[in-house]
């Protein structure tokens, strides 16, 4: 895949990306919400030709003790198989305990322990695919006091032990950063930066806890200037990679999530009008 900027297909739009073929440098969706045949699969399948397709699953659970859910696996493969997207990625979180599948992407301690767990099941996963897959750096709302790494240093080892790619969200470290008083910038020191197969961007909002600024990863309006400067600071140590502009609740006219991307190519050095098409 180019190193092009690229927008979330989400249903409302679906109709009028498949009417108009708007210019942009690809289309991700969220693996769950197309597991089924259905009237929107077969649009996204027409798409699939005239666009390059990443795949962004929510519910594969990474970090559950219990391994993974085969059911759920062979249904993500199964859409892995009919779309042939060139990037696939899930979370570093977990999110099934005993069953049981909860409605968010909760936190792991960064112990040997849990980078096991997680270990086992990216290998897993990446067997049952028969690819490389990208994990997502989460965003942190606490931290765990027991745990060994930090966060870099985990995804690093992960990479190591795996074989796996990294999803590196800029939003993500700048929610992480402000809620657990760190230094973005030092954050992104430890990366292993060959792994890095995508970035993503999106907007937050800003809460208050205990009298205290809390940002919240809701990806319900356009990226903070904050998050635009600390991506000039990722292009500029890592260079170019696909970049996905998230935008999931309070969802905009398409003309202003294709503004976004085309921002991003901006500050990726890429032009989004330029062909659009599937290579």
């Amino acid at each position: 895949m180019n190193a092009g900027a690229g927008i979330g297909l989400r249903s409302p739009h679906l109709a009028e990306i498949a009417r108009d073929r708007p210019a942009t440098g690809f289309l991700e969706i969220h693996a769950e919400n197309y597991l089924a045949t259905s009237p929107a699969l077969e649009t996204v399948e027409l798409l699939r030709r005239d666009y390059e397709f990443s795949v962004h699953a929510v519910g594969l659970s990474l970090g559950s003790v219990d391994g993974l859910d085969e059911a759920h696996l062979d249904r993500v493969a199964a859409l892995i198989d009919r779309l042939q997207p060139t990037l696939v990625s899930d979370h570093l979180s977990w999110s099934v305990a005993g069953g049981r599948y909860f409605n968010d992407l909760l936190p792991l301690p960064y112990t040997e322990e849990a980078l096991q767990a997680v270990v086992r099941n990216v290998d897993r996963l990446q067997e049952r695919l028969r690819r490389r897959v990208l994990v997502e750096n989460p965003s942190c709302y606490l931290a765990f006091a027991h745990s060994t790494l930090s966060e870099p240093e985990f995804l690093a080892e992960l990479v190591g032990r795996s074989g796996c790619g990294l999803l590196l969200d800029a939003n993500n470290i700048s929610v992480t950063a402000h809620n657990l008083r760190l230094d973005p910038e030092a954050w992104l020191g430890n990366l292993p930066a060959s792994a890095i197969g995508e970035y993503h961007l999106a907007g937050h909002t800003v809460n208050e806890a205990d009298g205290e600024p809390i940002l919240i990863d809701d990806h319900g309006s356009r990226v903070a200037d904050g998050v635009w400067s600390l991506f000039d600071e990722i292009v500029r140590r890592h260079g170019p990679r696909p970049t996905l502009v998230e935008w999931d609740t309070d969802l905009p006219a398409l003309d202003v999530l294709l503004d976004e991307a085309r921002r991003a190519g901006r500050a990726l050095g890429v032009e989004v009008e330029a062909d659009a098409r599937a290579a």
